[in-house]
C-alpha cells in the first residue's frame, strides 16, 4: 500500500516539548520547570461537585453544545466581566479544552491554502493546527525588545489575498507576554480594514499581574469578528477536567458544533459541572493561587537576570522566557545540557517557533523551593559554559 500516512502530517513536526518530557520519566531527581500546568490540586470543593454528580448518575452523554447550565454561567461570567452578550443557546460551545477549540476553529473556517497570521514565537498548537486544515500558518516575528508583543504594522505587512485569520494568545505561552487594550486595538483595526477574523486564545486571561484582563471581543465592532476562546485549566487548576469554551457568532458555533458533534460528541459531563462549581465559586481560592504565582514569579525573574539570564518581566500567564545568548549554546543544546548536567528541565524557545531561539521557557507553576534550587543549579551551569 502506498502513502499509508497522510501527506499533511509530514508538513508537521513532533512536539518539541514532549522530547524533554520523555528524557525527564527516565531520571530521578530532576526539578522540572517544563510542565505548563498548575502544581495545586484543582479545589476540592470542585471536585466534590464532580464527585456528587457520578453519584447522582451524571455519566451520560450532553448535548454536543455542552450542559446548557455551563453556558448560561458562562455567558453570566463574560456579561459580568466583560460585558458581552453571548447566547448561551447558539454563540456558545463547549469544548475539551482550549486546544480542542482552537483545532475547531480553524478547521470551521479554513479552506485549503488559507491562511492564518500569528506570532513567532508562540503556543505549539497553533501553526499545527492550521496545517490540520490545509491552511498555511504565516508568522509574524515578536522579540524581547518589545516584550514579544505582535505589532499591527507587522501583522498588516504579512496580509494577502489568501488571509483569512489572525490567530493570537495572549497572555501568552511561552513567553508571558500579555498585550494590553491599547495594543490590541491597534490589531483589530487591521482585522477590521481588511474583513479579517480574530481567534482571540484566552485562556490565561485572568492569570495577569498589576494589570488588568483584557478581552479582545470587547473592542468596538470586534464581537461579531473574534472567536472567543476560554477555559478552567490554568486559573482554577483544572488541566486534566479538559473544559473549554467557544464564544462567538451563531454561524460560526454551528460550524464548530458540527465538526465537534463528529469527533469528540461532547465534553465530558462530570468535568462541565466541575465548571460550573468553579464559576459559581471558585474565584476565591483561584485568586489566592495567582497571588502565590506572582510571588514566584518575582523570584524566578531575579534569579534568571542574577545569573546572568537576561529575561524581561512576564506580566501574565506563568511563565519566564530568558535569553541563553550569554552561553553560546542553542536553546536545545541548552536544554538538553542543563537536563543532563543538573537535572533542571526546561524547554528549548526553538520549540515555540524560529523568533523562540536563543531563549528557554522557565514554568513557575511550582514550589518556591523548587525554583530557588533550580535557579542555584542554573548558576553553576551558566558558570561553567559562559562564553569567554
Amino acid at each position: 500500500m502506498r502513502n499509508r500516512i497522510a501527506r499533511r502530517l509530514d508538513r508537521v513536526s513532533p512536539s518539541g516539548i514532549r522530547k524533554f518530557f520523555d528524557l525527564i520519566s527516565s531520571m530521578e531527581g530532576v526539578i522540572s520547570l517544563g510542565v505548563g500546568e498548575p502544581d495545586f490540586a484543582t479545589p476540592w470543593h470542585i471536585t466534590e461537585a464532580a464527585i456528587h454528580s457520578l453519584g447522582q448518575g451524571y455519566t451520560m452523554y450532553t448535548s454536543n453544545s455542552g450542559m446548557l447550565e455551563l453556558r448560561r454561567e458562562i455567558a453570566s461570567y463574560l456579561k459580568a466581566t466583560y460585558n458581552l452578550d453571548y447566547d448561551p443557546n447558539t454563540e456558545l460551545l463547549i469544548t475539551n479544552g482550549v486546544s480542542e477549540g482552537v483545532d475547531l476553529a480553524v478547521r470551521a473556517i479554513l479552506d485549503p491554502g488559507d491562511e492564518v497570521i500569528m506570532p513567532d514565537p508562540c503556543y505549539v498548537s497553533y501553526p499545527s493546527c492550521v496545517l490540520f486544515a490545509d491552511g498555511v500558518p504565516v508568522h509574524v516575528a515578536t522579540n524581547s525588545d518589545n516584550e514579544f508583543k505582535l505589532r499591527a504594522a507587522d501583522v498588516e505587512a504579512r496580509i494577502t489575498d489568501r488571509t483569512k485569520a489572525i490567530l493570537i494568545g495572549y497572555p501568552a505561552n511561552p513567553t508571558g507576554a500579555v498585550m494590553e487594550m491599547a495594543d490590541l486595538a491597534d490589531i483589530a483595526d487591521v482585522a477590521r480594514r481588511h474583513n479579517l477574523l480574530v481567534i482571540s486564545d484566552e485562556i490565561y486571561n485572568l492569570l495577569v499581574y498589576e494589570i488588568e484582563p483584557t478581552c479582545f471581543a470587547c473592542l468596538p465592532e470586534m464581537k461579531e469578528g473574534t472567536i472567543l476562546l476560554g477555559g478552567f485549566s490554568k486559573f482554577y487548576a483544572m488541566t486534566g477536567w479538559r473544559i473549554g469554551y467557544a464564544a462567538a457568532s451563531a454561524d460560526i458555533i454551528a460550524a464548530m458544533t458540527r465538526i465537534h458533534q463528529y469527533t469528540a460528541l461532547c465534553a465530558p459531563i462530570m468535568g462541565q459541572v466541575a465548571a460550573i462549581e468553579a464559576l459559581r465559586a471558585g474565584e476565591e481560592e483561584a485568586r489566592r493561587m495567582l497571588e502565590e504565582y506572582d510571588r514566584r514569579r518575582r523570584v524566578i525573574v531575579k534569579g534568571l537576570n542574577d545569573i546572568g539570564l537576561s529575561c524581561f518581566e512576564p506580566r501574565g500567564a506563568f511563565y519566564a522566557f530568558p535569553s541563553v545568548t550569554a552561553t553560546g549554546l542553542s536553546s536545545e543544546a541548552f536544554a538538553e545540557k542543563l537536563l543532563r548536567q543538573e537535572k533542571v528541565a526546561v524547554v528549548p524557545g526553538s520549540a515555540f517557533g524560529e523568533c523562540g531561539e536563543g531563549h528557554v521557557r522557565c514554568c513557575y507553576a511550582t514550589s518556591l523551593s523548587n525554583i530557588e534550587e533550580a535557579v542555584t543549579r542554573m548558576a553553576r551551569f551558566v558558570k561553567k559554559h559562559r562564553r569567554a
